[in-house]
C-alpha cells in the first residue's frame, strides 16, 4: 500500500493506493477531511472496431450510506443518477478525455463511488484528482497528470476548496482542472463578478493545481505501472497524397459555404467524388480515404482562420452571427421569447407555479429544495436527423444546469418571490453553442413573464484555433468550428459581470494569460447581444400574464393565526373550499394565498383579511348578536371577534332589559367604543339609532 498527504485549503488531502480495488487496472483512494472516494479505472483488452471516436465512460455515484442516510423511495436503493450525479461524471470526463492517445479504441471506464461524506467537502474535487491518479498509475495509456481545484470568494477574500456552508455565502463556485503548465476545463457560477476577479481566481486555482500534480506525482513514481503500447494501423501515404492532389481546390470552395447544410452537402459531394476517382477500394482503403478527407477538411478551415483570419462563414474573428429577439410569442404560456443567432435558434417558455411545485432533491450533503428550474431539451430536427428522442442525455442535463447557473444569479430572493419557475429551452435550430443561446432566450422568457430579475443575462462561446505556433480566439463559435477547433469556452452573464463559465479543451491546456484574453472577448461580445436583447425588452413586464397564477402575501398579527385557522383548521378550509384558492400560513404570520387567476386570489385575500381584521376604534361595524347577558349583549364584528354591548349602550333612553332591543341572530350596526390591553372590546349602539341597517 502506497500513501501520500498535504493541506489544502486547511484540510488534508490524502492519497492512497493499493489496499482497495486491487483487480482494477488502477485503484485509489482520495480523502479530503471526512470525504472519501473510491476510483478504479480499466480498459478492455482488445479494441472496439469500427469505431471513429474513443470509448470512454466515466461513472460517477453518490451513496447514500456514505452520509448515514437510507435512499428514499419504495425500494430503498439507489436508482438512476440524479443530476448532480450526471454533471460530475460528465465534469470528469471533460477534464481528463483531452490527454488519452490518438487513436485509442479500447474501452476504458472510470468508476467513481462517494464511500462517505462529511457533508462540508463536495466530493467532486476528490473524485477529479481520483480518476487522474487511478489512470496514472493504470497500465493505461494516460500521461498527463490532472489535478483540479475549487475556487470560492467570500467577501474579498477567495477561498480554496469552501465548505458548502462557506459556498452559501461566496460570489463565486469555480472548479477548475488542469496540468502544471495549463487550465483544461473550467465550470462556474457566479454572482456578477468582473473579468479581473475570474483571472485572479484562475491564477489561485492554476497554483494549487500545480501542488496537487506534485502529491500525485509522488505516489505515481511508488506505484505506477508501466502502459501499454496503442497500436494504431498505419494508413497508406500514397492513397492520401492522391487524394489530396484530387480534392484539395475543389474542397476549399466546397469548406467556404456559410449555410451549414449547404457546406456539408458540397463538402459529402467532392468526397464522394473523390473516392469514385480512385476506383475500387478495399475496406482498409475506403476508412483510410475518409480520415484523410477529413484531415484535408479541417486543414483548409484551420489555415485560412490562421493565415487570412476568415471563418468558414466568411466572419473575421471576433464577428457575432446576426441577431434576432421576440417575445410574448406564444399563446396562454406564461412568458416565452425566442433568440436566434445565425442557425442556432432556442424557443424558452416559462412557467409559474406555487410554492408546492418546488422540486425536493436528496443530496448526500441533505435534502434540498428547488425552486428554479431550467430544462434543456436538443430534439432531432434541429440538426436536420432522424434519431428518436428518448429522454433527456447527459448532454441535455449538462447543457440545461449551465444555462441554469447563468440565470440563478439574477432570480429574485425566494423571501419577496414566491413562485417556483420552471424555464423550458426547445432548440429549434442549431449550429453552434444552444447552450448559450438558451440563457439569452431565458432570460428574455422570465422578462416575458413578470419575473422580477435583476436585468437581462446573455451567453457566448468563444472558440481557438492553435496553429503553426498561433493562437486565434473565435467569438460566437459554429458547430464546425466546435467540432475542429481546439477549445470551447462559454462565458454568460449581465452588463455588471459573469454569472457562469464553462470551458472543455481539445488540447492540452490554455496558459491563464490566454483565458484572460478569451474572457475580454466574451465580455466585448455579451455587450453586445444585450443591446439587441434590450432594446426588445430591458425589464420585467409590470403584471403576469392573466393565464398565470397568482401568489399574495397577507401578513397578519401573530395571535389572529389562530382566529385565521379555526377549530381543527375549520375557517383556514372553508376558505379554499369558497374561493378556489391554497392558503397557508406559517408562525410568524405570513400568510401565503395561491390561487389560478387573479379574480380568486383577490377573494381569498379578502376573506383572510376578514378573518384577521383588528377592531379599530370610533369605526362602525354591521355585527351578528351572538349572546344575550342580563348586562348586555355580545356581538361579533369580525370573524372570532366578539365585543360587548352594555345594556347602557343599546340605547339613549333607559333600557329595563336587554331583549327589549335586541335578540340573540340579530343584525346590527355598533360602534367601538375601546379596544382594552386584553384585546376586550366595548360597543354601542345608541350614537348609531338613526341609521338604518340596510344602508351600512
Amino acid at each position: 500500500m502506497a500513501e501520500v498527504k498535504m493541506e489544502v485549503g486547511g484540510r488534508e488531502l490524502v492519497l492512497e493506493s493499493g489496499k482497495y480495488a486491487k483487480q482494477a487496472g488502477g485503484g485509489v483512494t482520495v480523502r479530503f477531511g471526512d470525504t472519501v472516494v473510491l476510483v478504479a479505472a480499466c480498459i478492455s483488452d482488445k479494441p472496439r472496431e469500427g469505431l471513429d471516436f474513443f470509448p470512454l465512460m466515466v461513472d460517477y455515484r453518490e451513496r447514500t450510506y456514505a452520509a448515514g442516510r437510507i435512499p428514499g423511495g419504495w425500494f430503498k436503493r439507489e436508482g438512476r443518477p440524479q443530476d448532480k450525479e450526471v454533471a460530475s461524471s460528465r465534469l470528469i470526463d471533460r477534464s481528463i478525455r483531452p490527454f488519452f492517445p490518438e487513436g485509442l479504441r479500447n474501452d476504458v471506464m472510470v468508476d467513481i463511488l462517494v464511500l462517505a461524506a462529511d457533508k462540508e467537502n463536495d466530493p467532486d474535487i476528490p473524485a477529479l484528482i481520483g480518476a487522474s491518479l487511478a489512470l496514472r498509475i493504470s497500465d493505461i495509456p494516460f500521461e498527463h497528470t490532472i489535478s483540479a481545484v475549487r475556487i470560492g470568494k467570500v467577501g474579498d477574500e477567495f477561498v480554496v476548496n469552501p465548505t458548502f456552508q462557506q459556498l452559501e455565502n461566496s460570489s463565486l463556485d469555480l472548479v477548475a482542472a488542469g496540468t502544471k503548465d495549463s487550465i483544461v476545463m473550467l465550470e462556474g457560477g457566479c454572482q456578477e463578478i468582473s473579468e479581473d476577479e475570474m483571472a485572479e481566481a484562475l491564477q489561485k486555482a492554476s497554483a494549487q493545481i500545480n501542488k496537487i500534480t506534485e502529491l500525485q506525482e509522488q505516489l505515481i513514481k511508488q506505484c505506477g505501472k508501466q502502459k501499454r503500447t496503442v497500436k494504431v494501423q498505419p494508413r497508406d501515404e500514397e492513397l492520401a497524397a492522391k487524394l489530396k492532389e484530387l480534392v484539395q481546390e475543389e474542397m476549399r470552395s466546397a469548406c467556404l459555404n456559410p449555410d451549414k447544410q449547404e457546406r456539408s452537402k458540397a463538402v459529402a459531394e467532392v468526397k464522394e467524388r473523390a473516392k469514385e476517382k480512385l476506383g475500387e477500394l478495399d475496406e482498409a482503403q475506403l476508412k483510410d480515404a475518409g480520415k484523410v478527407l477529413e484531415e484535408i477538411e479541417v486543414g483548409i478551415l484551420r489555415e485560412r482562420i490562421v493565415n487570412e483570419g476568415m471563418r468558414p462563414d466568411g466572419r473575421k474573428p471576433e464577428e457575432i452571427r446576426d441577431i434576432g429577439c421576440e417575445v410574448g410569442v406564444l399563446p396562454r404560456t406564461h412568458g416565452s421569447a425566442v433568440f436566434t443567432r445565425g442557425q442556432t435558434q432556442a424557443l424558452a417558455v416559462t412557467t409559474l407555479g406555487s410554492m408546492d411545485d418546488v422540486r425536493r432533491i436528496e443530496l448526500l450533503e441533505g435534502e434540498t429544495e428547488k425552486s428554479f428550474m431550467l430544462h434543456y431539451n436538443f430534439p432531432s430536427f434541429s440538426v436536420g436527423e432522424t434519431r428518436p428522442n428518448r429522454g433527456p442525455s447527459r448532454r441535455d442535463i449538462g447543457h440545461g444546469l449551465l444555462a441554469e447557473r447563468a440565470l440563478m444569479a439574477l432570480m429574485p430572493a425566494g423571501d419577496d418571490f414566491h413562485y417556483v419557475v420552471r424555464l423550458v429551452s426547445e432548440i429549434l435550430e442549431s449550429n453552434g453553442s444552444s447552450s448559450m443561446a438558451s440563457v439569452c432566450a431565458g432570460s428574455l422568457a422570465l422578462m416575458d413573464a413578470g419575473v422580477p430579475i435583476k436585468r437581462q443575462a446573455a451567453g457566448i462561446s468563444v472558440g481557438l484555433v492553435r496553429e503553426q505556433g498561433k493562437d486565434v480566439l473565435l467569438t460566437d463559435i459554429q458547430g464546425l468550428e466546435d467540432h475542429y477547433g481546439d477549445m470551447d469556452l462559454k462565458v454568460a452573464g449581465t452588463a455588471e459581470g459573469i454569472t457562469a463559465v464553462q470551458m472543455d479543451m481539445k488540447v492540452h491546456g490554455v496558459a491563464t494569460d490566454l483565458l484572460r484574453q478569451a474572457l475580454e472577448q466574451a465580455k466585448d461580445a455579451r455587450r453586445q447581444i444585450l443591446e439587441k436583447m434590450n432594446a426588445v425588452l430591458d425589464k420585467p413586464r409590470q403584471d403576469f400574464s392573466e393565464y398565470a397564477p397568482r401568489v399574495s402575501e397577507v401578513q397578519i398579527n401573530p395571535e389572529k393565526i389562530g382566529a385565521l385557522i379555526g377549530p381543527g383548521g375549520k375557517n383556514i378550509r372553508r376558505i379554499e373550499a369558497e374561493t378556489g384558492a391554497e392558503v397557508s400560513v406559517n408562525d410568524s404570520g405570513q400568510v401565503l394565498i395561491y390561487a389560478v387567476d387573479k379574480t380568486i386570489n383577490d377573494k381569498a385575500v379578502e376573506e383572510v383579511k376578514k378573518c384577521t381584521a383588528e377592531a379599530e376604534v370610533g369605526k362602525t361595524y354591521k355585527g351578528l348578536v351572538r349572546s344575550i347577558k342580563p348586562f348586555g349583549a355580545f356581538v361579533e364584528i369580525l370573524p372570532g371577534q366578539d365585543g360587548l354591548v352594555h345594556i347602557s349602550e343599546l340605547d339613549h333612553k333607559r333600557v329595563e332589559k336587554v331583549e327589549d332591543v335586541v335578540n340573540e341572530g340579530d343584525e346590527v350596526l355598533v360602534k367601538v367604543l375601546n379596544v382594552d390591553k386584553d384585546g376586550k372590546i366595548k360597543l354601542s349602539m345608541k350614537d348609531l339609532k338613526t341609521i338604518k341597517v340596510e344602508d351600512a
